[in-house]
C-alpha cells in the first residue's frame, strides 16, 4: 500500500524543488515515485496527504557524542575548550542506568527531530546495544586518544578491540583530536587502518589548539598538567594545527574535520593543495556554547568546500536537532541560501558516511526518511520553522 505525500514544495535535494510535488512511499519507507503535479494522474483509489510546508529527506547528524547525553547542563557555557574538556573528564562518570536513560532519551529526541543517520563518537561500548535497536542508523567513530608516545600501541589495540562491540558494520577508528594524539600515535594509526576507514577528527575548535602547535604555549599546557600527562613530545611547529597533523593521516581515506571554528584561509588553501577527500563539519550551537564563536562559514563556501552539519553532544548543547543548527547558521550568516545549506544537512552527510545509496535525497529506491518543515516562507528558513516526521 503506497502513501502519497504532498506539500507546497518537495525538495529532492539532488534535483530542483518541485512546487506542489508528490512523493509516493511504500510501507517500508522506500520511495516509489516523485511527481510534478502536472504529470500525476489521480484516480479514486489514490488519496494524497497534503501538508503545508516543505518535504525533505531525513536529516543526517554528522557529529555527536551519544554517551555524553547524561551531561546536559553539567558544564557551564563559555568556559573555552581546555576547561570544557577538563570538566567533561572529571564529571562524566554516572550510574549505568542514568547513562542508559539519557542516551535513550537523546536517541528518541533525534528521531523525532527528523534525524535518520548519526556519525557518533565513542570511547566505550555503553551505546552499542541502543544503536543496534535504534530506528536511527549510527556510524560509530571509536576514538583513539594518547598524548604520550609510549601509549600508542596499547591505545590502538584497545580501539580496535572496541570496534567489535558495534556490530552493524558502520564503525571506524579515528584519532580524537590533534592535541590529544602524539605524532607517534598518528604514524602508527596511518599504518594500521584500511582505506575504507572513515576518519572524523576534532579540528581547530579552539584558538588554543593553534597556539599549542604554533608556539607550544597556551591553556593546553595547563590542561596536560591537570590530567597528569607529559607534553614533552609536542614541539612548536610554527604553523597551525591542521598543517602540522594532516600529512600524518592516511591517504586516500575520507576525512571528516569537525568544528573548524579557527580554521584560516591559509589552512583552507593548505588542505586544498593536499588533494584529500575532506568534508568539513559545522556544529554551530556547540561552538557558541563552548567558545562563543563561529567558523567563518563564507570562507568555506567561497573555497568550494563540502560542508556537513553536526550537533555535538548534550554536554555542549541544549538540543540534538539539525534544524536548530541550521537556524543558528542562517541567523548569524544572513546571505546563506537554504537550498545550499539543506544539502549540508542531508546529501553531503550521506556522502561523508558512504551511505548516499540509501540516504540523503528523495530518489526512487532510496529509504531516506521523509520530513516536513512547517512554517517555511518561500523556501526561507526562519526561527518559526518546525520539523515533523512523515516517514
Amino acid at each position: 500500500m503506497l502513501k502519497y505525500l504532498s506539500a507546497n514544495y518537495i525538495l529532492p535535494i539532488t534535483s530542483m524543488p518541485i512546487k506542489d510535488g508528490i512523493v509516493a512511499v511504500d510501507e517500508e519507507g522506500v520511495i516509489q515515485g516523485i511527481y510534478d503535479p502536472t504529470s500525476f494522474t489521480q484516480t479514486d483509489k489514490v488519496k494524497i496527504e497534503r501538508y503545508e510546508g516543505v518535504i525533505i529527506p531525513g536529516f543526517i547528524n554528522a557529529h555527536c557524542h551519544l554517551e555524553l547525553s547524561h551531561m546536559k547542563g553539567v558544564v557551564a557555557k563559555g568556559t573555552g575548550l581546555p576547561n570544557f574538556l577538563s570538566q567533561v573528564m572529571t564529571s562524566r562518570s554516572a550510574s549505568m542506568k542514568k547513562m542508559d536513560d539519557a542516551m535513550s532519551k537523546a536517541d528518541k529526541e533525534m528521531y523525532e527531530n527528523g534525524i535518520v543517520v548519526v556519525g557518533d563518537h565513542a570511547n566505550t561500548d555503553n551505546s552499542s546495544k541502543l544503536k543496534e535497536d535504534s530506528k536511527i542508523l549510527y556510524h560509530t567513530f571509536v576514538e583513539v586518544i594518547g598524548v604520550e608516545p609510549e601509549e600508542a600501541d596499547f591505545k590502538l589495540k584497545e580501539a580496535k578491540s572496541l570496534t567489535q562491540e558495534f556490530r552493524n558494520g558502520h564503525v571506524s577508528i579515528t584519532p580524537h583530536a590533534p592535541y590529544s594524539c602524539s605524532k607517534v600515535l598518528f604514524k602508527k594509526f596511518k599504518k594500521s587502518v584500511p582505506e575504507t576507514n572513515i576518519i572524523s577528527i576534532h579540528n581547530q575548535e579552539s584558538d588554543e589548539e593553534n597556539k599549542l602547535f604554533r608556539y607550544k604555549t597556551g591553556e593546553f599546557l595547563d590542561f596536560y598538567k591537570s590530567i597528569g600527562k607529559n607534553a614533552d613530545s609536542i614541539k612548536a611547529q610554527a604553523r597551525n594545527s591542521i598543517q602540522s597533523y594532516l600529512p600524518y593521516l592516511p591517504y586516500p581515506n575520507k576525512l571528516l574535520l569537525v568544528h573548524n571554528t579557527y580554521t584560516s584561509l591559509k589552512d583552507l588553501d593548505f588542505v586544498e593543495r593536499m588533494d584529500r577527500d575532506v568534508v568539513w563539519c559545522l556544529c554551530p550551537k556547540a561552538n557558541l556554547y563552548i567558545e562563543g564563536n563561529l567558523p567563518k562559514v563564507q570562507n568555506f563556501i567561497n573555497a568550494g568546500q563540502r560542508l556537513v552539519i553536526g550537533t555535538d553532544s548534550l554536554a555542549s548543547n541544549d538540543t540534538l536537532s539539525v534544524l536548530e543548527e541550521l537556524k543558528v547558521l542562517h541567523e548569524h550568516f544572513e546571505d546563506l541560501d537554504f537550498l545550499q545549506t539543506i544539502q549540508w544537512a542531508t546529501i553531503n552527510g550521506a556522502v561523508a558516511l558512504n551511505i548516499e545509496d540509501e540516504y540523503g535525497s528523495l530518489e526512487i529506491g532510496k529509504k531516506p526518511g521523509i520530513v516536513l518543515l512547517e512554517g517555511m516562507e518561500n523556501l526561507r528558513l526562519t526561527d518559526k520553522v518546525k520539523v515533523k516526521r512523515l516517514a
